[in-house]
C-alpha cells in the first residue's frame, strides 16, 4: 500500500507541484492550506508523514506540532521554511518535528528526508523513548547541521554510514562536536532502540581500564565492593563510543582489540566469558597514523576501529554556519538564563565572522552564553562577546576575494534573492548592498 503524505501549504502553485512530483514517486497525497484543515485530515485519515510549511494563514508548523503532541498522534512531520526562518525550523525540531528543509526545495534532498523520517517512524514509541532518553538535553545542538559545504558533506557521510555495521573513527579538533556526530550515527542506525554508551578514554586510569570496559565481580580487587557491569555489556546490542581513543595505554589497547575480535569479554575476577554485540564508534583529535609509527598505537587496532573515517571540519572551515550557530546558541541561552535578547548587531556579527574560533563550536556556545548574560540591550554588541581578533587594526576582517566569493555563493544559493542572501550571510540588507557596490557584483 502506498504511503500517504499530507501537504500543509497555502501556496497553491507550490503545493500542486509537490503533489504531482510526490505522486509520481508512488506516494498518496492529500493537500490542505492551513492548520485547521490539517487537524481535520489527520483525524479522518491515516497519515504516514506530514510535510508542512512553517508559516500558515491560521498559525504555523509549531501550532500543528503542539496539537499532534497533545492528541498523541504518532506521525513524523517535516517543516518547510525559507533561509531566513531556519532558526524557527530548528526550534520546531526541538518541539518534535522530524526534520526541516529549506525553500527552494531540492527534490532529491526532500525525497531523502521523507524516506529517512518514515524509516525512523517505524520504530515503536517505547523504543524511541528509550533512545531519546540516552541523549542529554544539552545535545539538542546536533539538530543544527549547518548550510556550509563542509557540513553538508559531513552529514551526507553520516547518513551513508549510519545504517551499516561499520566501525567509525571520527577525527577532529577539540570542540568540533565529535560526540554529537557519534550520537547522530547511533540514532540513524539499526541499533537506535538499544543503548548508546560513551566512555572518555582520557579519564580512565590504566589500572581501572579493564574494569571500566569489561566490568568486575565483587572482591576481585581492593575497592571492588560490588559487582560492576562494564561498558561493553552496558552497550550490548547498541553503540559503544570511545572518545579520545588515542589516550589508551598500549596494554589496554591489546585487551580492547581482543574483545573486538572475539566479541567476548571476561569481567575482572570472573571465570566466565560473555558474548557481546556492540558497534564501535571512536573519536580522537590525535594523528593515530603518526602514533602508530612511533609505536604508541597498535596498527591492528587502528584498522579494526577505522572501517570508515569521518573528518570533523573546524568552525572556521564552516564560515556560513557561524552566525546560524550563534543564533541557535542565543536561543538556548535565552531559555536557560531567562533572557530575551533578540539578536546581534552589525559589529557583533562581523566580529563573530572574523574570529578564528580555535575552540570551535564549544567555544562559540560558551561565548554566546556569556554574552547573553552580559548584554544590557536587546542586541548583543561586539563588546559583549569578549573576543579579540589579533592585529585587528592592521588588517581587514576578511580577505576581499574570499568575502566576494562567499557573497556570490550566497546569492547563487538563494536564487539572487538579496534579502535571503543577507540572512544567509548573517548581515542586514544595507550591509549587503554596500558590499555588492564595493565588489562590483551586479
Amino acid at each position: 500500500m502506498a504511503k500517504k503524505i499530507l501537504i500543509v501549504e497555502d501556496d497553491l502553485t507550490f503545493s500542486t507541484v509537490l503533489r504531482t512530483w510526490l505522486g509520481k514517486k508512488g506516494f498518496e497525497i492529500s493537500v490542505v492550506s492551513n492548520v485547521c484543515g490539517a487537524r481535520k485530515t489527520i483525524e479522518a485519515e491515516s497519515i504516514d508523514l506530514i510535510l508542512s510549511d512553517l508559516r500558515l494563514p491560521d498559525g504555523n508548523g509549531t501550532d500543528l506540532l503542539e496539537w499532534i503532541e497533545k492528541n498523541r498522534v504518532s506521525v513524523p512531520i517535516i517543516i518547510m521554511t525559507s533561509y531566513a526562518d531556519i532558526q524557527s525550523a530548528v526550534n520546531a525540531m526541538k518541539r518534535g518535528a522530524s526534520d526541516y528543509i529549506s525553500k527552494p526545495v531540492h527534490p532529491d534532498e526532500l525525497l531523502r528526508k521523507i524516506e529517512e523520517a518514515m524509516s525512523k517512524s517505524s520504530v515503536s514509541a517505547n523504543h524511541m523513548q528509550k533512545t531519546n532518553d540516552t541523549i542529554p538535553e544539552s545535545d539538542t545542538a546536533e539538530f543544527m547541521e549547518g548550510n556550509s559545504e563542509a557540513a553538508r558533506q559531513l552529514y551526507n557521510y553520516v547518513t551513508l554510514v549510519a545504517p551499516t555495521p561499520m566501525s567509525v573513527l571520527i577525527n577532529g579538533a577539540s570542540g568540533t562536536g565529535k560526540e554529537l556526530i557519534a550520537r547522530r550515527i547511533h540514532r540513524l542506525s539499526k541499533r537506535s532502540n538499544r543503548p548508546f554508551i560513551a566512555i572518555d578514554c582520557g579519564s580512565i586510569p590504566k589500572e581501572l581500564a579493564a574494569s571500566e570496559f569489561f566490568g568486575h565481580v565483587k572482591g576481585s580487587f581492593t575497592g571492588a565492593v560490588t559487582d560492576k557491569t562494564g561498558a561493553f555489556l552496558e552497550a550490548d546490542g547498541g553503540t559503544l563510543f570511545l572518545d579520545e581513543v588515542g589516550n589508551l595505554s598500549y596494554e589496554v589497547q591489546v585487551q580492547l582489540l581482543r574483545a573486538l575480535q572475539e566479541r567476548r569479554v571476561r569481567p575482572v575476577g570472573s571465570t566466565k566469558e560473555l558474548e557481546v554485540d556492540v558497534r564501535i564508534v571512536c573519536a580522537t583529535n590525535e594523528n593515530l597514523e603518526a602514533a602508530i609509527e612511533k609505536g604508541f598505537f597498535r596498527e591492528d587496532l587502528y584498522h579494526r576501529i577505522n572501517e570508515f573515517t569521518l573528518r570533523m571540519p573546524s568552525l572556521k572551515e564552516r564560515y556560513e554556519d557561524i552566525v546560524p550557530f550563534a543564533k541557535f546558541f542565543l536561543d538556548c541561552a535565552n531559555r536557560e538564563l531567562g533572557r530575551s535578547i533578540i539578536g546581534f548587531d552589525i559589529s557583533a556579527t562581523e566580529l563573530l565572522q572574523g574570529y578564528s574560533w580555535p575552540g570551535n563550536i564549544r567555544q562559540l556556545k560558551n561565548v554566546i552564553k556569556r554574552a547573553t548574560l552580559l548584554a544590557n540591550d536587546n542586541y548583543i554588541k561586539a563588546k559583549d562577546l569578549n573576543i579579540v581578533i589579533p592585529n585587528e587594526t592592521s588588517r581587514p576582517l576578511f580577505d576581499r576575494e574570499d568575502e566576494k566569493s562567499r557573497i556570490t555563493d550566497a546569492l547563487s544559493r538563494t536564487g539572487n534573492n538579496k534579502s535571503k542572501a543577507a540572512a544567509f550571510l548573517g548581515i542586514d540588507r544595507k550591509t549587503l548592498y554596500n558590499k555588492l557596490r564595493l565588489f562590483g557584483i551586479k
